[in-house]
């Protein structure tokens, strides 16, 4: 990973941020002041920006509504919700048949962990997921062993289902996509008149193993300083990295994109 100087070649060709939310926009489970800022100055300086993040179509609706964004693509790829004409529209990635099949996979998984795992807790935003079950590992839970999270993983694996560590929860799926499917198939979806960018021409910063994929796929890939622990786990790192965490971090990567 080079610092964060060293994207300085790269600039003249950057439209716009891809960002992931947990421990990447947000620090410690909060949007700073600082961060929010920074995004409604990116937004004001003319870059595209569209969140990518395992967080589900409740919170995904909510975004694309009230944030400065262009769109946004939930549930580790599974849709994109974005404003058009006055209207919240989405688009989903999967087919709806193949759609219909990965809802009816996730309900025989969710028991499966139940009884795998007792004593487990799903995310406290399940309720609002379409396409993904979030077993909470340590956002409102104790912290389990790492040793656990890795058999939950496996044991997901084992039933046929995609699994992703992010910083907080192991989310689980079924579908052949991740963040990366996600985003490029709402670039390529998207009515003509949002004018998004070319996908070479946007940046992607996150900072988890489960952002592995958009670090390996984007060539201007940033880590921001946070995702250091997990470099064992992420055999694609980011290109380049923030000297800064968290939401710190984001506003650092917004500040040098704008100077």
């Amino acid at each position: 990973m080079q610092p964060l100087k060293e994207l300085e070649r790269f600039k003249p060709k950057i439209k716009g941020l891809c960002f992931d939310l947990d421990d990447t926009f947000t620090s410690h489970g909060k949007i700073t002041a600082e961060a929010f800022d920074s995004l409604w100055k990116l937004k004001a300086s003319g870059f595209t920006l569209i969140p990518v993040t395992g967080r589900p179509a409740g919170w995904c609706d909510h975004i694309a509504r009230f944030w400065p964004v262009d769109g946004v693509v939930g549930e580790n790829g599974a849709f994109s919700f974005f404003m058009h004409q006055g209207k919240r529209v989405r688009i989903d990635t999967l087919p709806p048949e193949d759609a219909r099949s990965a809802r009816n996979k996730l309900r025989e998984l969710r028991l499966g962990i139940e009884g795998a795992f007792p004593g487990c807790s799903f995310a406290s935003d399940q309720d609002y997921r379409e396409y993904d079950l979030a077993i909470d590992f340590c956002e409102d839970v104790s912290p389990w062993a790492e040793s656990e999270v890795e058999r939950l993983v496996r044991f997901c694996e084992s039933k046929g289902a995609i699994a992703k560590i992010s910083s907080i929860h192991v989310n689980a799926w079924f579908g052949n996509y991740t963040k990366i499917e996600g985003i490029r198939h709402f670039l390529s979806s998207a009515p003509k008149e949002l004018n998004l960018p070319g996908f070479d021409e946007l940046v992607f910063v996150g900072d988890s193993p489960n952002d592995e994929p958009m670090f390996h796929a984007f060539q201007m890939s940033v880590g921001v300083a946070n995702v250091r622990p997990f470099l064992g786990k992420i055999k694609s790192p980011p290109k380049f990295i923030t000297s800064r965490e968290c939401g710190s971090g984001f506003a650092e990567l917004s500040e040098f994109l704008r100077s």
